[in-house]
């Protein structure tokens, strides 16, 4: 057997008591706070109670529940900040959206009083060139209405007024050398014997004219109407100029 075996052995023994004997002390003081706890009623009375009932209960704590109740007041707090950000942001979003809305009807407002200002000045500037040419430019005359006697005078003057308007040369004395060979001066003048009697389109009016003639020859601004003194005379120095030049070198029937 080696040295030291007896002591190692009686070691152990040692340690094995020493735990029964600590066990030991620590029943005997869980049974003094036991009946130091019971009331001064029973003070006289000696109560036997086993290691059992003496020893204090133990008392369980679920360290997860309490831990769900903090996590469930972390949660509603920050859902609650959460939503308090988001009306925060919504708000911020619908100001600068209106903020903008009104700057843009402030720019389309300004744009329009610009336009409208522009335009303004515009007709100035146009009423103020109008006037500047209207004190440049000579007065006109007032039109007067010429008139006209109504004889042969008068008519051989109102033809020549039309003629000149058209560029048809003629003279007074050209037309009224003519006119007293042909009619006499009688707007009223009829040929029923020449040719053209025979032909059935007689000669007519001051200058003896025939139809296919003076519609051929009619010029605009004067009557339709063959007997019209000023029409017929207008019509028939229009033909002459065609044919002979004018009617100033008409000196016969033709």
């Amino acid at each position: 057997m080696p040295k030291n075996f007896s002591s190692r052995l009686y070691s152990r023994s040692l340690t094995k008591h020493q735990k029964l004997a600590a066990a030991g002390v620590g029943v005997l003081g869980a049974a003094a706070i036991a009946m130091s706890a019971v009331p001064s009623s029973a003070e006289g009375k000696t109560t036997v109670t086993s290691e059992a009932a003496v020893a204090p209960a133990k008392v369980a704590y679920s360290t997860e529940q309490i831990k769900d109740v903090k996590a469930s007041i972390t949660d509603q707090l920050a859902t609650a900040d959460l939503k308090a950000q988001q009306i925060a942001a919504q708000k911020k979003a619908e100001a600068a959206q209106k903020a903008a809305v009104a700057k843009a009807v402030a720019a389309k407002k300004a744009a329009a009083a610009k336009a409208a200002a522009a335009k303004k000045a515009e007709a100035v500037r146009k009423a103020k060139e109008a006037a500047s040419r209207a004190a440049k430019r000579p007065a006109l005359k007032p039109h007067v209405v010429k008139s006209y006697p109504n004889n042969l005078d008068g008519w051989i003057r109102e033809s020549l007024d039309i003629l000149k308007k058209h560029h048809i040369p003629a003279s007074y004395s050209g037309i009224h050398r003519n006119v007293m060979r042909e009619s006499s001066g009688n707007p009223m003048a009829i040929n029923d014997w020449d040719i053209n009697a025979i032909n059935g389109i007689p000669s007519k009016g001051l200058l003896q004219v025939i139809p296919p003639t003076f519609k051929a020859y009619h010029v605009p601004g004067t009557s339709w109407n063959i007997y019209d003194p000023v029409a017929n005379i207008t019509a028939a120095c229009n033909y002459a100029a065609d044919r002979y030049g004018s009617m100033d070198n008409v000196n016969s029937a033709y």
